[in-house]
């Protein structure tokens, strides 16, 4: 079967399991998200038996009374039509809370992923030049011992210190008092809100520049690079042709798969900075028992965790030539 192909139905089926997860949760949470929901409607609401029966399969997409199979494929039918269904504390679409939640959660992760990879380099580069001396036994100490340290550490302590004791930065929210759109007041006060949750997960995400030492001091003592000294190549040259650019290439992959990882730490790092994205409202919903926003929520933060890594998975033989397919092998 052809790579790609391969990877794509890989894909492909872990969706589908993801999808039938968040069905089958609906039916096996504790209490019962149906079984909920039935006794919050019948007791907040002057709704009749039929009403409160539509109302459930408004909200989650499934009739209460219909057999299972049936209930499973409205389920899957109306996911794949892009509906996740109501919530039931904010009383809307579901869609239309991911849709607005999403951007900013993809803004610190995007952030802080990308500030965290270029500083991470640096960092490895000076490192792996400097071998033994005390900057390399510096930064290798700090990256060891930042790397062993939860996240979400470094969150509280810069909340304390930087937000409550000092008043620098917002102890909560995304956004302050200002008029939103395109302009210097908005975007300044976006970035004011997410430099600590950014903040946090760079410094937490210290191991990049262990791996990018690494890589450089073996590339250093590879036999390419004695013979591009040989040729007379310049010191710049070698590094940024050289070192560099194969230093970096194994970096790739765990660069894609930080992605992952980061969007499951920012759930509770949304918590600690009050910050309304994806894991906020996340979280929001396992609270006031808002099963189709919690499964809305999830289901979208596993698929863009799939996808990422199947973008890496496709990519990767592209970026780096020495990585073969199965199909060049063969």
């Amino acid at each position: 079967m052809n790579w790609y192909l391969q990877r794509t139905i890989q894909m492909l089926l872990t969706v589908y399991v993801v999808i039938t997860l968040t069905f089958v949760l609906t039916r096996m949470l504790p209490g019962s998200a149906i079984g909920v929901l039935r006794a919050r409607l019948e007791d907040e609401t002057d709704m009749s038996s039929a009403e409160v029966e539509a109302a459930i399969q408004q909200f989650i997409n499934i009739h209460p009374d219909d057999p299972i199979h049936i209930a499973y494929r409205d389920y899957m039918l109306a996911t794949l039509q892009g509906d996740l269904g109501q919530s039931i504390w904010y009383g809307r679409s579901v869609n239309e809370i991911v849709a607005e939640a999403i951007p900013w959660t993809l803004f610190i992760v995007s952030w802080s992923l990308f500030i965290g990879f270029f500083v991470g380099i640096i960092l490895g580069s000076l490192m792996a030049y400097y071998e033994g001396g005390k900057i390399d036994v510096g930064l290798t100490t700090y990256g060891m011992v930042a790397g062993s340290i939860p996240y979400y550490i470094f969150a509280v302590f810069l909340l304390i210190f930087l937000s409550y004791r000092t008043g620098i930065f917002p102890t909560s929210g995304r956004v302050g008092n200002v008029e939103h759109g395109f302009n210097l007041a908005f975007m300044g006060s976006v970035i004011h809100h997410a430099a600590l949750p950014t903040i946090s997960m760079i410094l937490a995400g210290s191991i990049a520049s262990l791996s990018m030492r690494g890589n450089s001091i073996r590339v250093l003592g590879s036999d390419y690079l004695r013979v591009a000294r040989l040729r007379g190549l310049s010191n710049n040259t070698i590094i940024s042709q050289y070192v560099l650019r194969n230093a970096v290439l194994p970096m790739y992959t765990s660069f894609m798969i930080k992605i992952g990882q980061m969007f499951g730490g920012v759930i509770i790092l949304e918590m600690i900075f009050g910050y309304h994205g994806m894991g906020w409202f996340m979280v929001e919903s396992v609270d006031t028992r808002d099963y189709p926003l919690m499964m809305g929520c999830f289901m979208v933060i596993t698929i863009a965790v799939v996808i990422a890594l199947f973008l890496a998975d496709l990519t990767y033989p592209k970026i780096d030539p020495r990585v073969t397919t199965e199909n060049e092998e063969l």
